[in-house]
């Protein structure tokens, strides 16, 4: 049994949702990166801007490798998008194989544009993701229920929960990883080093999760706490929040943000307050911070930011059916957008991450990185 729910508090509890069906289509769900940079024009690497619709992530790049006769570690991705939806993204393979292009259009993929680069593209290299969304089937109160939800997270930024997806079936996939934290014997054999991580990280993102629900259910989502940790932005750069007065005006400015703990041997360390309180859920889900020291570089740990501003917001259509814009950071979720809308079951949908009879989980989530909280995170720095 998990220590913490897999459904996470809403920010605008008191506010009705819309309800609605998600993804009926492939185009109800289009997903465009935004990269962290463009390729040069030279290199070794082919950069190809596909667009693939209603494929699987892994799938997805299998058939890039099978057609081009490569092995599938030699294609490159910033992050793994949904297989329920149209996408657009930028993928790496090596410039030799630039003779069997013609054989990757068709069958759900299709290539919009060929340039060079010198460095192969991963995990990580990516700023965020551009959506445009469809919900179907929503309230005939729409128009009236859904302003006050914009107006409040528009004001108050988003929870940056990691999607219920992330989780597994039924949340095997954390429960695993906690197993494995706790050194406890696991449900199901662990053999792969790919498995090991994604059980643990699984692990870490219900851990930051259960660290952010707490503060919204203590009404502290928007408050500074003394010895928060504190995130700068857009830079990233972290320090220990010390006068609270100040820190709170910058906060509100959205000059910064707290970053709650992606736990690991690594993880910048909060202080005071905020330091209890992230040690509260450790001992809530039975972990002790030395256990994480034991999974080297599986778990070197990282702080995430506790809330996101939506950005480039456009309200396309409102009634019945529901379309929209928007541009989340790198490793933010838009089913926690749709979720504080909808209300429902609908945007917790899981799109199979893992299944227990395979070694080879389908990783489809609402996200630009499905590989690890630390990959979602990777380029925070220190002060």
């Amino acid at each position: 049994m998990l220590p913490f729910s897999l459904n996470p508090p809403y920010l605008t509890a008191s506010m009705p949702g819309i309800g609605g069906r998600i993804k009926v289509e492939p185009d109800d769900f289009i997903v465009e990166e935004i990269p962290a940079y463009l390729p040069s024009g030279s290199g070794d690497f082919l950069y190809l801007w596909v667009e693939k619709r209603d494929l699987g992530a892994e799938y997805f790049q299998r058939q890039i490798a099978q057609r081009l006769g490569i092995p599938n570690g030699e294609v490159g991705m910033a992050g793994l998008k949904d297989r329920r939806a149209v996408t657009r993204q930028w993928i790496s393979v090596p410039a030799t194989a630039e003779s069997h292009l013609s054989a990757l259009d068709g069958d759900g993929i299709r290539v919009l544009q060929v340039d060079r680069h010198s460095n192969k593209l991963r995990a990580g290299h990516l700023h965020g993701n551009r959506f445009q969304i469809r919900i179907r089937d929503c309230s005939p109160e729409t128009p009236q229920l859904l302003p006050p939800i914009l107006e409040q997270l528009t004001r108050d930024g988003m929870p940056n929960f990691y999607g219920s997806q992330r989780f597994g079936n039924g949340g095997e996939t954390a429960r695993i990883g906690m197993q494995l934290l706790r050194n406890e014997r696991t449900d199901r054999p662990v053999r792969s080093p790919f498995l090991r991580k994604l059980f643990l990280s699984a692990a870490q993102s219900l851990l930051f999760n259960a660290i952010v629900a707490r503060r919204i259910e203590d009404a502290r989502f928007r408050t500074v706490l003394a010895g928060d940790v504190m995130m700068k932005l857009p830079t990233g750069g972290m320090f220990t929040a010390e006068d609270l007065p100040t820190e709170q005006e910058r906060m509100d400015r959205r000059e910064t943000v707290p970053a709650a703990a992606i736990f690991g041997k690594k993880t910048f360390p909060s202080k005071g307050e905020a330091q209890q309180r992230e040690l509260a859920i450790l001992q809530e889900a039975g972990i002790r911070m030395d256990q994480f020291r034991g999974f080297g570089k599986l778990m070197s740990g990282t702080r995430r930011p506790i809330l996101v501003y939506p950005e480039s917001f456009e309200l396309l259509q409102v009634g019945e059916i529901v379309e929209f814009r928007v541009t989340l950071p790198a490793g933010s979720y838009a089913t926690i957008l749709l979720r504080e809308w909808m209300k429902n079951d609908q945007a917790d949908l899981d799109e199979r991450v893992f299944s227990p009879a395979s070694d080879r989980p389908e990783t489809t989530e609402l996200t630009d990185d499905a590989s690890s909280p630390e990959a979602d995170d990777e380029d925070a720095m220190t002060e």
